[in-house]
């Protein structure tokens, strides 16, 4: 199954990804009119910034998203069974209609990577941009540091700067 993954020594925080998803997960699909749609919409992927060496100058970033898990807890604890996995693809998916807003998904997510919707009283994580080839994340970001791809794919040393 395809993922994201970020190529960490390329990521610099500009966030284009969290923007191209949040434009993607709206109602117009435009930047300038999603600004004004309410509820705003809801970025699924998350920069996260990291330090590796204890110094502010060594500062990195990741960006993280939902990982599609062999063993998803989302699932097993979402009590309303708006969260499965997609039969043919293996992706774990959410179904807004179904998510009563609980939060269990939430809380069990080992990652942090679903996220409160308030305005819509639902959870929403990534769903690798189901409408498009690519997800919106992936080829909004300028430095090509997010991959789409499977894991045999992609090296952990091209993932991670090796530190030395």
């Amino acid at each position: 199954m395809k993922r994201v993954y970020c190529k960490i020594q390329q990521c610099l925080s500009c966030r284009s990804c969290e923007i191209a998803c949040a434009v993607a997960h709206s109602e117009s699909k435009d930047l300038a009119r999603a600004v004004q749609e309410y509820p705003l919409p809801k970025h699924r992927i998350h920069v996260e910034s990291i330090d590796g060496k204890g110094s502010p100058y060594a500062a990195r970033s990741i960006a993280l998203q939902c990982r599609h898990c062999e063993e998803p807890l989302c699932i097993q604890a979402c009590i309303s069974g708006g969260i499965s996995r997609h039969k043919e693809t293996g992706e774990v998916l959410s179904d807004p209609d179904k998510c009563v807003a609980c939060w269990s998904c939430i809380m069990v997510c080992p990652f942090g990577v679903i996220v409160r919707y308030e305005d819509c009283h639902r959870a929403v994580k990534c769903d690798h941009c189901p409408d498009r080839d690519h997800p919106a994340c992936v080829q909004a970001c300028p430095t090509r540091a997010l991959l789409y791809c499977d894991q045999e794919e992609v090296s952990i040393d091209e993932l991670v700067e090796k530190l030395s």
